[in-house]
């Protein structure tokens, strides 16, 4: 498989680890934790590097007694899976401030939020966290923007040969992802209930949760329904987009949006294979919109807590809105040859005060449709990091 280096997530993970004595890279399985770990230790020259990997017996047995294996380790320690041993986290507490810097520890897990939640209570002060996804545009090369909305940003999914030999893979790993992933990380619930529920999130991909509804057709209650989906969310599969809050008359939307964060998984969930039944999919505008979110989350590099949505009952909606260098900004994503000025944006400008709303469409060039409303081809999405 073709190996990309990721350039800005190793500035990223350099950064963070010149702030805290140890970093979490967290993401789904398969997105290139691992990889990224190994690109950072090859570019160490004058540090050692120490590798452990908690799916390896070997390495699980070094690290039986893991203060007498790695109090006396200099330089990286990097320990994989580490939600497979989460009695680590004490340890290293004690370790960093023994070791007073001399040792830097790179953790990867296919993380939950009890996972982060672990680790924040051991580690507060001493921790930062780097969140993973798949390849963005700006790495795989905006041309390529079609076959990285088909077959999703897994890496294996986005170098195999053929159209079926990736829908294959992601098939495979919606299987895996249930019936061992997600029992590794001690949630218990059934696999095939999970993809059930699961299977009805991708008819509500870019809309409002509606916890009832899916419980109903589920027959689960709304609280169930609201545990899987924060198990979906906590294990970076699924994305809840919160609404902006502000003081207004005005009836808000308070319920979150829901996205598949990988274009290729929830793909694969409506059984499309391929970029003609692609195009003859219902979801065909949705699943691109849900595409063009994460690229433009990925270009700003936003957090979970710095990406909401807007919306009011009587119709108002922007699709992203979120805060730079004091400014608020939104973003629109139509899957449109030539999008238009609309009554949502004139509304979000004047009742939201936004400094900028951005259009992002999958036509080629890029205009204004107003002093404060900018159309930007997803060719050109990597211009937005201007505004990081």
């Amino acid at each position: 498989m073709k190996i990309i280096e990721r350039e800005d997530e190793l500035t990223n993970l350099k950064n963070k680890l010149s702030v805290t004595p140890i970093v979490a890279i967290l993401g789904p399985r398969q997105c290139g934790k691992t990889t990224l770990a190994h690109q950072f230790a090859d570019k160490q020259h004058k540090e050692e590097v120490h590798f452990f990997d908690l799916e390896n017996p070997a390495d699980l047995a070094k690290l039986e007694n893991p203060t007498l294996t790695l109090e006396e380790l200099t330089g990286f320690v990097i320990i994989d899976e580490i939600q497979r041993k989460s009695e680590l986290f004490p340890v290293l507490r004690y370790l960093v401030d023994k070791q007073k810097k001399k040792t830097k520890y790179i953790i990867l897990g296919s993380a939950s939020r009890e996972l982060v939640n672990k680790s924040s209570e051991s580690l507060a002060g001493r921790i930062s966290f780097l969140e993973l996804g798949g390849f963005s545009l700006e790495e795989v090369g905006a041309k390529l923007h079609k076959l990285l909305w088909l077959r999703g940003g897994f890496p294996e999914s986005f170098f195999l040969r053929t159209e079926e030999m990736s829908y294959e893979w992601r098939q495979n790993f919606i299987t895996t992802f249930l019936e061992r992933d997600i029992p590794n990380l001690g949630i218990q619930i059934p696999p095939q209930m999970l993809r059930r529920f699961w299977l009805m999130l991708s008819h509500y991909h870019g809309q409002i949760f509606n916890a009832s509804e899916i419980g109903r057709s589920l027959n689960i209650s709304d609280t169930t329904a609201k545990r899987y989906l924060d198990t979906l969310s906590g294990t970076f599969v699924i994305r809840q987009l919160q609404p902006w809050y502000y003081n207004t008359s005005k009836r808000l939307v308070k319920r979150p949006k829901i996205y598949f964060r990988d274009s290729g998984i929830f793909h694969t969930l409506l059984s499309i294979k391929n970029s003609k039944d692609l195009a003859a999919n219902p979801k065909l505008g949705a699943s691109w919109e849900g595409f063009a979110l994460e690229q433009a989350i990925k270009a700003l590099n936003l957090r979970q807590e710095e990406s909401f949505f807007w919306a009011v009952h009587t119709g108002g909606e922007i699709d992203l809105i979120f805060q730079k260098k004091g400014k608020l900004f939104g973003i629109e994503f139509k899957y449109n040859e030539a999008p238009k000025m609309t009554p949502s944006m004139k509304s979000a400008l004047d009742e939201l005060s936004l400094e900028k709303i951005y259009v992002i469409y999958p036509g080629k060039e890029n205009y204004e449709l107003h002093k404060k409303i900018t159309v930007l081809s997803i060719e050109n999405i990597g211009a937005l990091s201007n505004l990081s």
